[in-house]
């Protein structure tokens, strides 16, 4: 069974190699041992608190585990609030008008203007699966889990989630958004600038952005083509939060200018479709469906899919999927079709 959980120290050597099979553009997850280190260290933090009545520095990172072997087959995490300490930046999609009466002349013009809106909100961030297991809905699961972490952990988030789509880039890593800011602002490649964001080094983001709004008439065609776009790899993601509502207000990224979507969480599908049931051990009856299904604990929270069988106010599973997610009869359990 696929189990996902929060991460251990053990598990640095497979998140490592999620960073590397994750490629260029993946900002939450750069190559760099002592980042990953410390994300790892911090995760644990998080979930030793046992009592959080507000949304903090907390960054929650998960794995998901082949329990039959060891395997780490992919990595998920949410950060509780963004940008209280380092600055949150995005580019914010707007409209100047300029007009002439006397002239007859009117012209409505497109503008990014650097901005700091999103700070204090949650975000979904850091999911990837690695390739094997891109299979019976193992990334909706690996995405969708975090829905039930927030519902069942309320005080810990923020009313508002937001997710960041990455944009577009070539096989060889390089962002056509990003080429005419290297050309004009930065004199640094892409990748440079994205994994310095990674590892946390913002602070040559305020020294060296364009501060005043941008006119994205004067961008190079190929940069306005790829502005709010998503990288086809991430089409699937991007779908699949639109399904939980999900929705771009004009936000992108400032290196790629991929779309972040945002919600409210507790409009998010999976929090409003979830319940919490009792925990009965047993044999689903034919005709069982899948469901996302989590303990509610925090420092050993597990979650997965698995065959369920509501009944009343109790979630009929098997004693392996019990056994799994650490759930005993009568526990509580909360649960969402998959």
């Amino acid at each position: 069974m696929l189990v996902v959980r929060p991460i251990k120290p053990q598990d640095y050597a497979a998140l490592y190699d999620c960073a590397v099979e994750s490629g260029h553009g993946f900002t939450s997850l750069p190559v760099d041992e002592n980042l990953l280190q410390r994300r790892i260290a911090r995760a644990q933090e998080a979930f030793a608190r046992a009592q959080v009545s507000e949304p903090g520095e907390e960054g929650y990172l998960f794995v998901m585990e082949d329990t039959a072997t060891g395997e780490i087959a992919g990595c998920s995490g949410i950060e509780a609030a963004v940008g209280l300490t380092d600055a949150f930046y995005h580019y914010r999609q707007g409209t100047v008008v300029h007009h002439s009466s006397q002239l007859g002349i009117y012209n409505s013009l497109d503008t990014l203007t650097l901005c700091n809106d999103y700070t204090g909100v949650s975000e979904l961030c850091t999911l990837f699966l690695r390739e094997p297991y891109r299979k019976n809905q193992n990334g909706r699961v690996l995405s969708r889990f975090r829905m039930l972490f927030m519902a069942e952990f309320r005080n810990r988030f923020s009313n508002w989630v937001i997710a960041e789509m990455r944009g577009v880039s070539d096989a060889d890593g390089q962002s056509p958004f990003w080429r005419w800011l290297q050309d004009n602002f930065f004199s640094m490649d892409f990748t440079e600038a994205d994994y310095l964001t990674g590892i946390g080094e913002k602070t040559f983001v305020a020294e060296l952005m364009p501060r005043y709004p941008v006119y994205t008439k004067l961008l190079p065609k190929e940069a306005q083509a790829v502005i709010g776009q998503v990288h086809e790899q991430t089409r699937p993601a991007l779908r699949m939060l639109e399904s939980e509502g999900f929705r771009s207000r004009g936000y992108v990224d400032i290196f790629d200018a991929g779309p972040t979507v945002e919600a409210e969480v507790e409009n998010l599908k999976s929090v409003r479709q979830s319940k919490c049931l009792k925990v009965h051990i047993g044999t689903p009856a034919d005709g069982a469906e899948r469901y996302i299904l989590c303990n509610t604990s925090v420092a050993e929270f597990r979650a997965g899919q698995a065959l369920l069988e509501p009944r009343d106010e109790a979630a009929v599973i098997t004693a392996e999927t019990a056994d799994a997610l650490g759930l005993a009869e009568g526990d509580p359990v909360r649960v969402v079709k998959l």
